[in-house]
């Protein structure tokens, strides 16, 4: 695998063929995705602006979900924004994009991807430092170490997508290559090169399977841990209040990392269900987990309507 060979394919064209196969539902496919696009933005940054504002809200809990909600705009935007233009192009079954446009979305998405998975981690750290040792909790969790979890998720994403980065530059694209996806995932995207693609494959699958189980036993250890803290509450009322604290961010990971699971940690994997799950993870979820904390979450329902409530007296 020589450098030149990534040398030779800077003058490469992509096409993504996206739904390509279902000419009929273009139009219906732009109208969905449009609106969950739009719901994306406005629950994500409503979520942000919300945390913010509101004195009630600034805890560590909301600080980690105001970063979540960031990265799921930001994963939502580079990779909606393609797709529907995919599907009102003159032709519309593709959508041509430079080699290094295809590369930079690769890595902005890989980024995200990773950081969400860590930051959902953070989050469950979070839980059963709130609900194991509630009056530590301030302590335990300080500023400090908010930030420094926070940093260490977006490095992290940043440093494992660098990497896959790296050797998708070394392999030839020279030509003109169809991806048979709607965005430029690592996956399709190794696919269509002429190089040998087994250690990217290997490195892919590595570097994924390593992020789930060590994210998932985080998670599943923090959480064994509330449950039985959980379970020793004497009073109903308690033992309602902790579990709805978990039930939304449990699951926002089930829905997060049942399809990350499906897609790269189980080798050979259909590419129909690859296209349909990544719809999921990329476009979907980032749409709902703004709805699920919201609409789980009394403090920030609450937030919600006195903001609405301040407008109305304002104006």
């Amino acid at each position: 695998m020589a450098l030149t060979g990534g040398n030779q394919s800077t003058g490469a064209t992509f096409t993504l063929l996206g739904f390509s196969e279902y000419p009929d539902l273009q139009v219906p496919l732009f109208i969905v995705f449009l609106a969950i696009y739009m719901v994306t933005v406005v629950g994500n940054l409503g979520m942000i602006v919300i945390i913010r504002i509101n004195p009630k809200l600034n805890t560590p809990m909301y600080f980690f979900l105001s970063h979540l909600s960031f990265v799921d705009f930001c994963y939502s935007s580079i990779v909606t924004p393609k797709l529907l233009e995919n599907l009102v192009v003159g032709d519309r079954t593709i959508y041509k994009n430079i080699y290094f446009s295809c590369m930079l979305q690769f890595f902005l998405s890989c980024t995200a991807a990773v950081t969400e998975s860590l930051l959902l981690t953070v989050m469950a750290y979070d839980r059963f430092v709130a609900i194991c040792n509630p009056l530590l909790y301030t302590v335990a969790m300080s500023q400090r170490l908010c930030a420094l979890l926070v940093a260490g998720s977006y490095l992290w994403g940043m440093f494992g997508s660098l990497v896959l980065l790296c050797y998708a530059l070394l392999l030839d694209f020279s030509g003109h290559n169809v991806i048979n996806h709607f965005f430029c995932e690592y996956t399709a995207l190794i696919a269509v090169s002429s190089s040998d693609i087994r250690i990217p494959h290997l490195l892919l699958f590595g570097f994924a399977t390593f992020n789930e189980v060590s994210t998932l036993l985080i998670i599943l250890t923090s959480y064994v841990f509330i449950f039985v803290i959980v379970l020793k509450i004497q009073s109903a009322s308690g033992c309602c209040k902790a579990f709805s604290t978990c039930a939304s961010h449990l699951t926002a990971i089930t829905i997060f990392h049942g399809t990350i699971l499906s897609l790269y940690c189980v080798p050979n994997s259909k590419n129909s269900w690859q296209k349909v799950a990544s719809v999921f993870y990329t476009v979907v979820n980032p749409m709902l987990n703004p709805l699920i904390y919201s609409l789980r979450n009394k403090d920030v329902k609450d937030a919600f309507w006195k903001l609405i409530g301040a407008k109305v007296l304002f104006h």
